[in-house]
């Protein structure tokens, strides 16, 4: 491993893209001071310029390198959370290009918490900008093959650091104003907030910072997805497959043993740690088993269930028109 570190080491500091694992999903990850290399992040994803990258660093250390002031809220959160799935939403530094933060003078920062991650960041000395990798809009990876198959040559290097542990994206925690705001659900959860901070944290994604994950329509199969009350999930997939619909279920753990005339069926793990570790492999799956159509159930939006029902209903949004 320590090889592939260092080539994809030497692919950073050459001005190209290598994919890494962290323990939320595999990142595609450029050099966040190289404005040519992020601006390649935004061309090969297709995703709008608009849109902010995070900025991975190697520790909390190094947080003041990257931003202009990091207020006690933040610096509680960074010492209690990273490295972790948790994002911090600061004011710039100004080793951060525009091209990284969408123009925007804020910049969104984090200490992932996987060893190879940590391994690369702590080898390259700097600081990498990595939004999933994948196409824009579309399931996060959550292993190596995930990337080689969507992304392909588009890649220079895939880090492979095995299957990541939490499945989900990070939390963002917008930290620039006068209380914390969690503008993305994600692997650190609300009541974890909470608990360190001794005070309601509140969630809201249509504050006036732009962060990843906004977008109406992410997370997506190529499979529409359609959110049905629990007790409605078995009827409304039954009847589309009737209808004519490839349909794929997912069936919450509550209804694990129910019978369903469906195309296919993945029953979920009763916990919410493992639903969400495993939330982009169902999907993946559904789509490779050729269904045209999901039916899904919000959990209880509590601890994780928050982050998987965010998701869900990304999944389910408006897709762009062709």
């Amino acid at each position: 491993m320590t090889s592939d570190i260092e080539r994809a080491v030497g692919v950073l500091r050459a001005g190209g893209l290598v994919a890494l694992p962290t323990e939320t999903v595999y990142g595609l990850g450029a050099n966040a001071e190289d404005s040519t290399a992020v601006a390649r992040i935004f061309q090969v994803k297709g995703r709008p310029s608009s849109h902010p990258l995070i900025v991975h660093i190697g520790s909390a250390r190094h947080l003041d390198d990257w931003v202009e002031e990091v207020p006690a809220t933040g610096r509680l959160l960074a010492e209690r959370f990273w490295p972790g799935p948790m994002t911090l939403v600061l004011r710039r530094g100004h080793r951060v290009p525009l091209e990284a933060t969408g123009g925007l003078e804020t910049v969104a920062v984090r200490v992932p918490d996987h060893p190879v991650a940590l391994g690369l960041l702590s080898v390259f000395g700097g600081g990498v900008t990595a939004p999933s990798a994948n196409r824009f809009g579309s399931v996060s990876p959550t292993t190596a093959d995930h990337v080689r198959a969507e992304l392909g040559d588009a890649v220079d290097f895939v880090l492979d650091g095995g299957r990541c542990e939490v499945g989900v994206e990070s939390t963002i925690v917008d930290v620039t104003g006068g209380a914390p705001t969690v503008l993305r659900p994600g692997g650190v959860t609300r009541e974890d907030l909470e608990t360190v901070l001794g005070r309601p944290v509140a969630v809201s994604d249509t504050s006036g910072v732009r962060v990843p994950g906004q977008h109406p329509s992410h997370y997506a199969p190529r499979a529409r997805v359609v959110l049905a009350d629990p007790e409605r999930v078995v009827a409304e997939a039954e009847l589309a497959q009737e209808l004519g619909h490839q349909v794929g279920v997912l069936l919450p753990a509550s209804l694990a043993t129910t019978p369903v005339k469906a195309h296919a069926v993945v029953a979920l793990p009763p916990s919410m740690g493992a639903y969400a570790r495993g939330l982009y492999g169902f999907l993946r799956g559904l789509d490779r088993q050729g269904c045209d159509l999901i039916v899904a159930s919000l959990p209880v939006e509590e601890g994780l269930g928050l982050a998987i029902a965010n998701r869900l209903r990304r999944a389910a949004g408006p897709r762009p028109s062709a």
